[in-house]
């Protein structure tokens, strides 16, 4: 277990009737950015409160750095730092105030010399007298990221900490998770954003508990079977109803003013282009393109909701 950081091991957890982690396995490295992704509901946050030892598992196992987190609840508290979406400061205590708090909350003695280093890192160190109520949401989430690892734990959980926090402040989040790294820190981040999911070093896809796919991101773009073509066309309702029409619902995705099409070869698109003109949509663009995790992610989700379809109608 030297190499390996969290792992998994056919995990299950229900409430009541709702399965929310159905045999889940995979390992996470030491020193890696590891992202688990899906949509809402699929199981994130129940998998790092697992991690964390906040909960129980109904089934499998879980090791943190050769652990038990439930069972050795003080050891994960020491080993992890967890901020989740709605991370508590105090807002009538100062940026000061806030990580010395949660410093003696770990029982860390000395403090102040990683306090003005963690300032230093996320840029705060001016505002240190300045109350968390009076801060911008950006200041925030950096003033949340000092507090939880003023204890130096080796493995930072994030659950979807730029959700709701604007473009320029997820940029510099990112940019102090990525010198976190390569201190050695591990990170393991639940995220909603694939454009986030691109910059992990591996990926989990869930959905419904299961998960669907583990690798490289770049690694699983590349196993998207196909080409996607990327469509500009006005208007793009219309071009969505006649692509799907032509190629099937689950492989064409609108996203913004423009389409993305999963097609067998690349000589699909002039058939696309003519059954497009003669449905009177104008201005069209076709080209193909690398394909995104979004799409990657869709075709997985198609393609497990398909094999749902084949048991269902299979059982008596």
């Amino acid at each position: 277990m030297t190499g390996v950081a969290l792992a998994f091991e056919g995990l299950h957890k229900q409430y009541g009737e709702t399965v929310a982690l159905n045999g889940v396995s995979f390992e996470i490295r030491r020193g890696e950015m590891f992202g688990v992704i899906g949509p809402d509901g699929a199981g994130k946050t129940t998998l790092l409160r697992l991690a964390c030892g906040l909960l129980g598992a109904d089934g499998g196992t879980v090791r943190l750095f050769g652990a038990d987190p439930f069972r050795s609840h003080g050891a994960a508290t020491a080993a992890i730092g967890y901020l989740s979406q709605r991370f508590s400061l105090y807002g009538d205590l100062s940026i000061d105030e806030n990580i010395e708090f949660f410093a003696r909350l770990h029982g860390v003695s000395g403090y102040q010399a990683r306090r003005t280093r963690l300032l230093d890192l996320t840029g705060l160190t001016p505002f240190r007298g300045r109350l968390a109520d009076r801060l911008s949401g950006g200041m925030k989430q950096k003033l949340a990221l000092a507090c939880t690892l003023v204890h130096e734990p080796p493995l930072l959980v994030l659950d979807e900490p730029t959700t709701g926090v604007d473009p320029v402040s997820r940029r510099e989040f990112w940019k102090l998770l990525a010198e976190f790294l390569a201190q050695g820190l591990t990170i393991v981040l639940a995220t909603p954003y694939l454009d986030e999911a691109e910059r992990c070093g591996r990926i989990a896809l869930l959905n419904e508990g299961e998960v669907l796919a583990l690798d490289e991101p770049a690694r699983l773009q590349q196993r998207l079977s196909g080409v996607i073509l990327e469509v500009l066309a006005a208007p793009p309702r219309r071009a969505l109803e006649v692509a799907r029409d032509m190629l099937g619902a689950d492989r064409v995705q609108l996203f913004g003013d423009r389409l993305h099409a999963r097609v067998d070869a690349q000589g699909a698109s002039d058939v696309l282009r003519s059954r497009l003109v003669e449905a009177g949509v104008s201005n069209i663009e076709i080209r193909p393109i690398v394909p995104s995790l979004e799409d990657v992610f869709i075709d997985l989700l198609a393609g497990a909701a398909a094999a749902r379809q084949v048991l269902a109608e299979g059982q008596p």
